[in-house]
């Protein structure tokens, strides 16, 4: 059977910066009453997070132009799906071409845009075509031949069906090289309406995009790389109302409730049995979580439940302590605080992420580092 390697993992993250303690100031000016008021402060300082980015300047946010807008105790401004799609279409494209082509610039991993055989996109945060996929296959000189699929709507477990994608062609065809992007601009719709699962979102959600390089070619010496081992999908039905996402006249519409954690605290063990399983390990085998850190109460809950030391899910808190949940590109921002931040020559690790449904995706890698 063809291994196939995450080669490369490179991360991006929009330059424009703000506090969750400035965000919450903001929420707070906007609330309509003070209960709201009370249940942003709790939300926002219990969250986990320093800071988060977004694609929308600090001119979207003051200003008598902004983008959201408003005075105090009446909420804000709510713009239109089209108005925020278009934002989406302008921000995306820059940032999905600058991730890739730092994914493809050599380097010790050597992987160059010519030797690109498929890209895989995933974003659930704006639609348009020709996409970020078309963009980045133009401006980085990748072969026009090249096999271009798009994952949409996925949202936050949408890397890891990408990745499961690329080991798949590269199954089918070992000198494939497969470029896989996740790109979402959350912020773009953040809901002012006053519920408790819009202020739990608007505490969380912020912008990235992260790029994979998948190939069957064995990693070039002093290079750290992943091999792939196992992939599992599972459904959680019990979840299906507590974490969904539509298209609203006024943006992208989410509930997100606050039982999401204990569904997955109580479930997780299940879950991920059967990837361990077919990777011939144990719970007690794997070094490191990759979890995805949709929330500081979803650690909290993986960490509890499966008695596991600070250590082996601390990549994922400092993701969410510095970025955030950036839905799908998160996962790969966790495996790259991973690879960069352990001593150990070989390292197992699991990667788990969720999303709607709920939906969970997992993946058994295998780090390795030069020694």
């Amino acid at each position: 059977m063809t291994t196939a390697w995450i080669h490369r993992i490179e991360t991006l993250l929009p330059e424009f910066s703000f506090s969750q303690e400035e965000a919450m100031a903001k929420m707070q000016e906007w609330a309509r009453d003070d209960r709201e008021r009370r249940l942003v402060r709790a939300v926002y300082r219990n969250s986990g997070i320093e800071t988060r980015h977004s694609i929308l300047g600090r001119s979207a946010w003051y200003g008598e132009d902004a983008f959201f807008s408003g005075t105090s105790g009446n909420g804000a401004s709510s713009p239109g799906t089209a108005a925020r799609n278009d934002r989406f279409a302008a921000g995306s494209r820059d940032l999905s071409v600058r991730v890739a082509r730092n994914a493809l610039s050599g380097g010790p991993a050597g992987f160059l845009p010519s030797d690109v055989t498929h890209v895989v996109t995933a974003s659930c945060t704006g639609f348009y075509n020709p996409g970020p996929d078309f963009f980045i296959v133009r401006e980085l000189g990748i072969p026009d031949s090249v096999q271009r699929y798009h994952l949409g709507f996925m949202g936050c477990y949408a890397a890891l069906p990408a990745l499961r994608m690329a080991a798949q062609f590269c199954a089918a065809d070992p000198s494939a090289v497969v470029l896989v992007v996740c790109l979402e601009l959350c912020t773009l719709h953040m809901q002012l309406t006053g519920a408790e699962d819009n202020l739990l979102a608007n505490s969380l959600f912020s912008d990235g995009a992260a790029a994979a390089v998948v190939s069957a070619r064995e990693p070039v010496p002093g290079a750290s790389a992943y091999r792939i081992d196992a992939f599992r999908s599972a459904l959680v039905p019990a979840g299906e109302h507590d974490m969904a996402w539509s298209v609203g006249d006024h943006g992208f519409d989410i509930a997100l409730s606050t039982y999401v954690p204990k569904i997955i605290g109580g479930n997780i063990r299940e879950l991920v049995a059967p990837a361990l399983a077919s990777a011939g390990i144990s719970v007690a085998e794997i070094d490191t979580w990759a979890v995805h850190p949709g929330g500081k109460a979803i650690v909290d809950q993986v960490q509890r439940t499966l008695d596991l030391a600070p250590a082996q899910v601390a990549a994922s808190r400092e993701v969410l302590r510095r970025c955030g949940n950036m839905s799908s590109p998160t996962i790969l921002f966790v495996l790259d605080e991973v690879l960069r931040g352990g001593a150990k020559t070989r390292e197992r690790v699991l990667a788990v992420a969720f999303g709607p449904g709920l939906a969970v995706e997992a993946v058994v890698l295998t780090l390795s580092r030069p020694a």
